[in-house]
């Protein structure tokens, strides 16, 4: 995209910008992160003259830990995701009005997380903090224009529901559930704002927004990808069925694709046309990759289940 086309864009979608950031506001609502945490169950750690982590201290299993651990260090990353879409939608007017507001949002996700992994000695303090430092020096830089950001993070926002949603349910912990059941509400907020700004770039320039759309789609990683481990950590989250590639295709990219009716549009010439039949090739591989993994993991749990017995 040119300065020029971006600059158009930013201008043309900011009514539309404001709208949504009206409408989100007045349906989302403000929490504490400190009413999700059990206090009651903290205490000292060693350098205080208490007693320091230990394994047995946690009552979330391995899976558990592993999944709160990757989202609580993806959220850890916002200093780098405010500035690459601050890059990109800039802070004048609605625009930056909205970065300042999500970014606020997103903050507060990670202070919980924190908070409850800490106070119920769920991890590894020190391992957790090491990580941190770690995954936070590397940051997180995109080469993206200003619709494949848009179009990203509508697709970004609701994996991190779905990943939130089920990392809750598989811990076990009621507070943990509800806690991460609130975040994944917030996500959910945050996708429809993005899914919005779409869905109005299409009626604008529809050609642009479909390639921008293909390559996200076809070239998506989440943005916790450049965390140590995090492909181990990814594989041992999707063997649990807390997202993997059936979820990604089924609950994530089909349901916003047929939101953008982009296989039915009439609108796509040119290059749009051949990013839609792009996409649509894409998605047919992913629907059988996704297949073959479930039937690969059925098995799996089956050979396992049979060892035990």
């Amino acid at each position: 995209m040119t300065d020029k086309l971006v600059s158009n864009l930013l201008h043309e979608l900011e009514p539309v910008v404001e709208e949504n950031l009206n409408r989100h506001l007045a349906i989302t609502k403000d929490w504490n992160p400190h009413d999700y945490v059990p206090w009651s169950e903290g205490r000292d750690f060693a350098f205080l003259g208490g007693e320091d982590w230990a394994p047995d201290q946690s009552r979330l299993d391995p899976v558990a830990k592993i999944a709160m651990i990757t989202n609580l260090l993806t959220e850890d990353n916002l200093p780098s995701y405010h500035r690459e879409i601050a890059v990109q939608f800039g802070l004048d007017g609605p625009w930056g009005t909205w970065v300042g507001r999500w970014t606020a949002e997103e903050g507060r996700h990670g202070i919980a997380l924190r908070d409850y992994l800490i106070v119920t000695r769920g991890v590894d303090p020190v391992e957790l903090e090491q990580a941190r430092m770690a995954h936070m020096t590397v940051g997180h830089a995109v080469d993206k224009n200003m619709l494949e950001t848009i179009a990203y993070v509508s697709f970004q926002e609701l994996a991190t529901r779905v990943s939130h949603r089920n990392t809750g349910k598989a811990t076990g912990c009621p507070i943990a559930d509800q806690l991460l059941a609130r975040i994944a509400a917030d996500e959910n907020l945050h996708m429809i704002f993005y899914r919005n700004l779409v869905s109005a770039a299409f009626e604008v320039n529809p050609n642009e927004t479909m390639r921008a759309v293909a390559n996200e789609v076809t070239d998506f990683s989440m943005p916790g990808a450049t965390m140590d481990g995090f492909i181990r950590n990814s594989v041992t989250i999707a063997k649990a069925g807390i997202y993997d590639l059936r979820l990604h295709h089924d609950e994530v990219v089909a349901p916003i694709l047929r939101k953008w009716n982009v296989f039915d549009r009439e609108d796509l010439t040119g290059d749009g046309a051949k990013a839609r039949d792009e996409l649509g090739e894409f998605m047919t591989a992913l629907d059988a990759q996704a297949s073959r993994f479930v039937e690969q993991r059925a098995k799996l749990r089956e050979r396992q289940a049979a060892r035990t017995v």
